[in-house]
């Protein structure tokens, strides 16, 4: 697309951007001010961000070196989570669903912040539920391990589970927690179709995945006024950071800030 762009101006070039480094720094920026306010359609800020990255390996491999051209900051908005008018339909959608290993995965993420690469990964000794509590041992990214307190609305599908497990394939040899129909480990590419499943059962708008139950979970407890340090131990975030752009504007945020302004009819 750049070469085709730069074929259609000779005219407006100052020498050959393709061997010159001046030449090739003018001729990106143009670029970037084409893609942003003068193509059809106009992009994102994040496609142009990644359109520079491509140019700048180009631009190495041609041993020009990278352009010396600034990126567009990307607008700050909170990761997408599911709005509670989604959450109830989510909700009642796990509650009617026939299988109890599927019931207490899609619950994880939302009740527990878990990954899906998490919610695999746990073996049934990581599950301890005492009479009123309980706890899960998390194996999350780079070894870390973390403890996260069992959610009451959590406790009985993982119970209900535990029972029905007993008579799985697999269920006398296998430590895994979540098994699969041939008695293995469910991979997570398996559990990311549960998610799926479910979430055209819930009729929702949006794509429903376990990273959106887990962005749902940290945004929830953020907006809470819970500490960030809580929050960031329970998720098994290693940057305080990380959690920072949970408090930014959703989406929906700015749609509801306009419900402000004064409508004349």
């Amino acid at each position: 697309m750049y070469l085709a762009w730069l074929a259609g101006r000779p005219a407006a070039l100052n020498g050959d951007p393709l061997t010159d480094r001046r030449a090739r720094d003018w001729a990106v920026r143009d670029y970037r001010h084409y893609l942003l306010r003068e193509a059809d359609p106009k992009r994102s800020v994040r496609y142009v961000n990644n359109a520079l990255a491509a140019l700048d390996d180009f631009h190495v491999r041609r041993g020009l070196g990278k352009a010396d051209i600034g990126r567009e900051d990307i607008p700050k908005t909170a990761p997408k989570a599911m709005n509670a008018p989604a959450q109830i339909r989510w909700l009642r959608a796990i509650e009617d669903w026939p299988h109890p290993r599927d019931r207490a995965l899609a619950l994880l993420p939302f009740y527990a912040g878990l990954r899906i690469g998490d919610a695999v990964a746990l073996d049934v000794p990581d599950v301890r539920l005492s009479a009123r509590k309980g706890v899960l041992t998390v194996y999350g990214k780079g070894g870390k391990i973390r403890e996260v307190p069992v959610h009451p609305q959590l406790r009985q599908p993982l119970t209900d589970w535990l029972d029905a497990r007993r008579s799985w394939p697999g269920a006398a040899t296998q430590r895994a927690l979540f098994l699969n129909r041939r008695g293995g480990r469910l991979s997570a590419r398996s559990a990311s179709a549960v998610f799926t499943a479910i979430a055209q059962a819930a009729g929702l708008e949006d794509p429903t995945t376990a990273h959106i139950g887990r962005h749902t979970f940290v945004t929830q407890l953020i907006r809470g006024g819970e500490d960030l340090v809580t929050v960031a131990e329970m998720a098994g975030h290693a940057r305080l950071d990380t959690l920072r752009i949970y408090s930014q504007p959703t989406n929906d945020d700015k749609q509801a800030a306009l419900r402000h302004l004064i409508v004349d009819r």
